[in-house]
């Protein structure tokens, strides 16, 4: 059943390419107006293009920011909330992996910056308007990568040696912890959260890379599901009614599925969530 997208408005990150694309061009065939949040104004104007192309769906735009640096996810919050817009529904899809440590300006290793920091962060200077908007949805995409992070200090999420797929493992493990946790912060407020798994996708994801990851995302990028197969789950959580009541669980190929036993550890994500509000100085 359709919980109506029409008027709705949806604010996608990570939309000029793969999952965060084909989910933003069919949420706009669906009728939501979008605002999509991207860092290269060449590839954003060829996503919006392509949206207007494809689904006759005017109501599109674009918010700057790299969603590496905290100021920036600040500064794309801050934009959103002067529009005075709604927000409906809010897709946390950006994400990246790395096969060599590399430092934001705020000093945090990157993979963790973006997968898990900014999402984390973007959510919580949202939460008013998600509120006030409700009811709302949050939608954050994971993997089942999370099931082998080993084991997670809340307090140093990074390894003391770095592994990119490691890291990459931990990051959405984040991504679960963090859902299940909001679900439980916004429980009767009318918002309501999910992780998803999108499936082995193949997309431009890990080709930021050098090395093995770089090499090893190309040669099996063909054996994997298309973009569009991969965000028919976001977008199921995005427009489907009745799901509201499965808040806080982990999706894949539309349905709801168990995570890993860390994924499922209440206290966990009740620590990581303080821990990065300490991190990234958000308050929500």
């Amino acid at each position: 059943m359709s919980w109506s997208l029409d008027g709705k408005t949806c604010l996608v990150t990570g939309a000029t390419s793969g999952i965060g694309r084909a989910a933003a061009i069919e949420l706009a065939r669906r009728g939501a107006r979008l605002v999509l949040v991207a860092r290269d104004p060449t590839r954003a104007e060829s996503t919006l293009a392509e949206i207007v192309d494809r689904s006759g769906n005017r109501e599109t735009s674009v918010i700057y920011g790299d969603l590496s640096s905290f100021a920036a996810v600040r500064k794309v919050a801050a934009d959103y909330l002067a529009s005075n817009r709604r927000l409906d529904v809010l897709v946390n899809n950006a994400g990246l992996v790395m096969d060599r440590r590399e430092v934001t300006v705020d000093g945090l290793e990157t993979t963790l910056a973006v997968n898990h920091y900014a999402p984390f962060l973007l959510t919580t200077l949202l939460l008013d308007r998600l509120r006030a908007s409700a009811p709302a949805r949050v939608v954050t995409v994971s993997s089942m990568g999370h099931k082998f992070a080993g084991r997670m200090d809340v307090e140093r999420l990074e390894p003391a040696r770095f592994r990119g797929m490691q890291v990459y493992c931990i990051s959405k493990l984040c991504n679960v912890l963090f859902t299940r946790e909001l679900a439980r912060r916004t429980e009767g407020s009318g918002v309501v959260a999910f992780s998803v798994h999108p499936g082995n996708v193949a997309t431009r994801f890990g080709q930021n890379t050098g090395g093995i990851l770089n090499w090893g995302s190309r040669l099996i990028a063909r054996m994997r599901r298309t973009p569009e197969k991969g965000a028919e789950t976001v977008v199921y959580l995005c427009a489907t009614d009745g799901v509201e009541r499965h808040s806080g669980e982990y999706f894949f190929d539309c349905r709801a599925i168990p995570t890993s036993r860390q994924g499922q550890d209440r206290d966990l994500a009740r620590r990581l969530w303080m821990a990065s509000e300490r991190v990234t100085g958000a308050v929500a």
